[in-house]
């Protein structure tokens, strides 16, 4: 009899949480006091691969994810994190054969739409804008490649485990409220000291765009990623 662990499924989610779906609204407010309804939310990932890593990968000790099993998303897939999403907030991208155990490492990249009504943009949030009366729509947009090297998901339970009959779930994070930042929280907070806020945007009209870098927008859940601007 072989020794060998039958494929199962892994499920491969993303999600812009409820600041995608519901919006910035009092008090989570942007961090220069603008609420914020988006009816789009376009995002396009290629490279996608979930590790069973060995050791554990720390993203902030650099170096790359080691282990024996993964398994690799096909492809680039454009996603709208919000049109797209369901109840959880989550928008499915696949589920794919996978050997049993617990993928604890997720690498993944942002990169520019090869096609589209959108081509060459890898995020673009489209929407509108208020504050103390005055409403402004914007269509905000980056065409910067970046990829993510993650460890394990953080959250209210664990994800990524693969059992016989039961699917197991990996999911890249996008927290907008390190684009946009937080009313809610401390002007000192590291977050808002990174964050643009929407004021740069506020000018409405036109496409307007801004660069990913050093903004972190992702992650898997709560937990952190090793994030590195692509070359051109």
């Amino acid at each position: 009899m072989s020794s060998a662990v039958l494929a199962d499924q892994l499920r491969f989610q993303a999600s812009g949480e409820d600041l995608a779906t519901g919006g910035f609204v009092a008090p989570r407010l942007t961090k220069d006091g603008w609420a914020l309804s988006f009816s789009h939310i376009q995002v396009t990932l290629g490279d996608v691969v979930a590790h069973q890593a060995s050791p554990a990968f720390e993203p902030q000790a650099g170096g790359e994810i080691t282990g024996q099993a993964q398994v690799a998303l096909p492809g680039v897939v454009t996603i709208d994190l919000v049109t797209q999403a369901d109840g959880d907030d989550m928008v499915t991208l696949a589920e794919l054969p996978a050997p049993a155990g617990h993928y604890n490492a997720l690498a993944w990249s942002m990169l520019p739409a090869p096609d589209g009504k959108h081509a060459g943009d890898s995020l673009v949030l489209i929407g509108e804008a208020e504050k103390d009366g005055t409403r402004v729509a914007f269509h905000i947009a980056s065409r910067d490649a970046v990829h993510h090297r993650c460890g394990e998901y953080v959250g209210h339970e664990r994800k990524g485990f693969v059992t016989a009959g039961a699917p197991g779930e990996v999911e890249i994070t996008l927290h907008l409220d390190h684009l946009f930042g937080r009313a809610d929280k401390a002007a000192d907070d590291p977050m808002n000291v990174d964050a643009l806020g929407f004021a740069p945007f506020a000018g409405g009209g036109e496409r307007q765009t801004f660069s990913l870098n050093g903004l972190h927008l992702g992650h898997v859940g709560e937990g952190h990623c090793a994030v590195a601007l692509v070359d051109d």
